[in-house]
């Protein structure tokens, strides 16, 4: 028997507007009683007695026995969600960076308190990847997850590569559409993308990292000629971040542009879709694909979070309880393609093998092997050269999927 939900909303902005919509239209069990915003006097669809700048309204009412957290400050919104959990109220957030810098101490509240804190839209939209990794993949080894996580750097890649924009022309219209917000180095830099993996490898892994942990390097230098050089090899350029089990003991994250081929899940997966490749032991290669941005599709996910607690849901963390010997480690070899202007900047990088060096007028790359660490140590230098780098498994014959049935030497 399902229990009737009354909700307390944080936010009424384009995914908490998405949300209302989509609960209006269903005859479900809930019933939202309280909107929490920020300004006062943003003209509402909805009548003003519905809502308060006060969030004591919502946490101390006791007729609320749900949070749900849809706002864009996020120490805001973890002193919000904290308290809830604590108070006994369940809750269901969207907020990937909150979530990733707090989920140690997040999955520590919810046992001690026995609430239930629930996630699915602070991670690829529409996807319901948190899920199946609790459910699903539970019991199952899994070598990778990879994708695109991220609409709006996905938008402008594929304006870019198939419209023949160029990078700011790109950027302006992502921002014009609301894919992309007013200082895009979230979106572009490839850290709203670490968030989303930093959140799936503790449900895949059980491995909880701390963000600035986990290498990051976005999609703002890219140049013409990168993308002319992809076109010519038939590849695409795509930022995938990457969560990839080493041995029985290491597991790697990072966020790094990719070269992509047509065989490739991702290589399809244009604008503001979004896509995740899980790569299993026992279930092998399985894809995930939806829209990763919007309202509706997010509040869709909040929806489904909403609905799951009213038969009280709850992330069992079942990998990260087990305690297994699996570390998190940046030391791991790359194939990597960089496009430079500096040449003190190659030999810094220390390139293990370089298997090719090309110069042609202002045009110079390299494709070679490295040690992530080095990219690592030289990531300023990398950005303040307005270098590019990304990661090119496919210009060595080395796809995903077969990498990750092999050592850790490539990948």
């Amino acid at each position: 028997m399902s229990k009737k939900l009354n909700i307390g909303l944080f936010g009424f902005g384009v995914v908490g507007q998405g949300l209302y919509d989509i609960i209006k239209t269903k005859k479900l069990n809930i019933e939202i009683v309280k909107f929490a915003i920020k300004d006062p006097n943003k003209k509402r669809s909805l009548p003003a007695e519905l809502f308060t700048t006060d969030k004591e309204e919502l946490l101390n009412n006791p007729e609320i026995n749900t949070i749900v957290e849809l706002i864009n400050d996020t120490e805001a919104a973890f002193e919000i969600v904290s308290r809830a959990l604590k108070s006994g109220k369940n809750v269901v957030s969207a907020s990937k960076k909150m979530i990733a810098l707090h989920l140690d101490e997040l999955i520590e509240i919810q046992q001690q308190y026995g609430t239930s804190l629930l996630y699915e839209g602070a991670v690829c939209g529409s996807i319901p990847i948190i899920r199946n990794l609790e459910e699903y993949y539970d019991n199952e080894l899994l070598h990778s997850i990879s994708g695109i996580f991220n609409g709006s750097s996905n938008y402008i890649l594929s304006k870019g590569f198939i419209e023949g924009l160029d990078y700011d022309s790109a950027l302006k219209q992502a921002q014009d559409l609301g894919f992309a917000e007013t200082d895009p180095t979230s979106d572009v830099g490839g850290y709203d993308a670490k968030y989303k993996l930093v959140i799936a490898a503790a449900h895949a892994y059980g491995v909880v990292v701390q963000p600035d942990e986990v290498f990051n390097m976005g999609i703002q230098t890219l140049a013409a000629a990168d993308l002319q050089y992809a076109r010519e090899k038939n590849l695409k350029i795509k930022l995938v971040p990457v969560a990839k089990e080493l041995d029985d003991r290491n597991v790697a994250l990072f966020v790094l542009p990719k070269f992509v081929n047509d065989t490739e899940f991702l290589y399809n997966v244009e604008y503001e879709y979004n896509g995740v490749t899980v790569q299993a032991a026992f279930a092998d290669q399985q894809f995930f694909f939806g829209k990763g941005a919007g309202g509706h599709p997010t509040g869709s996910a909040v929806l489904s979070d909403i609905a799951a607690l009213r038969y009280n849901y709850q992330y069992e963390y079942k990998k990260a309880k087990e305690k297994t010997d699996l570390n998190f480690t940046n030391n791991i070899e790359l194939t990597v393609y960089l496009r430079y202007d500096d040449e003190e900047l190659v030999d810094r990088l220390n390139f293990e093998h370089i298997n090719e060096r090309y110069y042609s007028g202002s045009y110079k790359f390299v494709i070679g092997k490295i040690n992530l660490q080095n990219l690592i140590a030289n990531q300023q230098r990398i950005s303040e050269s307005k270098a590019f780098v990304a990661f090119a498994d496919q210009l060595t014959g080395v796809s995903l999927a077969s990498a990750a049935k092999q050592s850790a030497e490539v990948f």
